[in-house]
């Protein structure tokens, strides 16, 4: 593989004795991962029902490895939003991020969506998430696998970190920051990012990251966590940005992460000999079986306190939406539910005016009130459990018609299976993929 000279020389300095066996890797095949949503399903039970060649990664424990003859993108369990498919290295800040149900989370750069859906899971549909990208298109992405994930509890926002900070200013009990950075990871697995690096360099990406570590900082809570990190090697963009974020808030610690046999530790030596520094970790391609990244845990001091649920009035609805909700099992936080241009939503526990901000999605839609009738949404469907609506229609993987269901064309009904007229929970292998509307078979 052709790789900058620039580049070369760089990493020659950097890694010294290593670098042959660093060169030698972008020979290699890639490694492909998957990340197992504990939202839906138990690593356990996941195992047993997938068809795939799977190898635990061994630092994370939702983690595999996964063959690329499995076709795991094709699979009905990925439209189940029972995995997630990316690279090993990237599962790394999610994993790390110690979240509690209950947490206020924000993912500030958040698309398309691999760690904000891991953070989602580890909430178990409590507190709140705020799940951010600047960029429009890229957040319709995230919204689409937020939603995948069967994730209720996240607003989906596209906005620059200064205009959050004017909302959210020591709002946040876990921060995590998955910065842009110039890719140098991700040379072998998207060799196209190496156009991106030899046009823009280091130096574009380092001011990007101050400005995005500046405003996360005003948001963290005493007590709350900070995780940052990137896919590069550059010390530019990884232990001189932690060294900033170290100078620019005196209340922020480093926390080294739980340990594991492969990882480097950061080097002091990149910055200002900060010895701190080192608690920072460092996954190399040469050392382990990803394509590498660097992250560094935050603690800043002082002592953080919960809010508790607020309790509100329900709010009044339609009889039509009031008799579906009747059908379902799963408990829906009713005292915060909206109808907004007929769509129904239930919020998250937010506490913050959020005016002014572009939401895309906030909390669990539910669906549609049209003429006297109710629609419920397909996010809903990804939310729900098989045992949570009573009108189910179950396919196995192997049967020709959960293809044709995805590909939005009309199914038949066999003579065995009895559904009630009306919306139908369509599942595969007893997960739901969406709504049917069962009609004369």
């Amino acid at each position: 593989m052709y790789l900058p000279e620039a580049f070369q020389k760089k990493m020659k300095a950097i890694l010294g004795e290593e670098y042959d066996d660093f060169l030698a890797g972008f020979e290699k095949p890639r490694h492909y991962g998957l990340r197992v949503n504990t939202a839906k399903i138990t690593v356990e039970e996941f195992k047993e029902l997938v068809p795939f060649h799977l190898t635990q990664i061994p630092w994370v424990e939702n983690g595999f490895y996964y063959e690329e003859k499995d076709q795991a993108s094709r699979h009905p369990f990925y439209y189940a939003g029972l995995y997630y498919l990316q690279e090993p290295s990237a599962m790394t800040p999610a994993h790390v991020l110690p979240i509690e149900p209950g947490d206020r989370v924000l993912d500030i750069c958040a698309a398309p969506g691999g760690k904000s859906t891991e953070l989602a899971a580890k909430l178990k549909g409590k507190g709140v998430l705020v799940s951010n990208d600047i960029s429009n298109s890229r957040a319709k992405a995230l919204l689409k696998n937020l939603e995948l994930f069967g994730i209720s509890n996240a607003y989906v926002i596209s906005e620059a970190p200064y205009k959050l900070a004017e909302h959210f200013e020591g709002y946040f009990d876990k921060i995590l920051i998955d910065a842009p950075c110039s890719g140098e990871g991700m040379f072998r697995k998207e060799p196209s990012v190496m156009k991106s690096w030899v046009e823009h360099g280091n130096d574009y990406f380092v001011k990007l990251q101050q400005e995005i570590t500046s405003y996360a900082l005003k948001m963290l809570r005493p007590g709350g966590m900070l995780l940052y990190s990137t896919c590069t090697f550059s010390p530019l963009e990884d232990e001189q940005i932690v060294s900033r974020m170290l100078k620019e808030d005196p209340d922020l610690e480093l926390v080294e992460p739980e340990w594991y046999e492969g990882f480097d530790h950061g080097h002091p030596e990149w910055s200002d000999n900060n010895q701190e520094l080192t608690k920072c970790v460092r996954i190399w391609p040469h050392r382990m079986k990803g394509e590498g990244h660097f992250l560094a845990l935050l603690k800043k001091k002082g002592e953080s306190s919960r809010l508790k649920e607020r309790q509100t009035e329900k709010a009044k609805m339609p009889q039509e939406l009031f008799d579906f909700l009747q059908t379902v099992k799963k408990p829906l936080a009713l005292d915060r539910l909206e109808i907004r241009q007929e769509k129904v939503f239930v919020h998250p526990d937010c506490r913050r005016d959020l005016k002014g901000l572009r939401i895309m999605r906030s909390g669990l839609l539910l669906g549609e009130c049209l003429k006297n009738r109710f629609e419920p949404s397909q996010a809903l469907a990804m939310a729900l459990r098989a045992d949570e609506y009573p009108n189910v229609l179950y396919l196995s993987r192997e049967d020709d018609r959960v293809i044709r269901y995805l590909k939005g064309e009309t199914i038949d009904l066999r003579d065995e299976e009895s559904v009630e007229k009306g919306w139908v929970l369509i599942c595969v292998d007893n997960y739901p993929l969406g709504f049917g509307k069962a009609a004369g078979g």
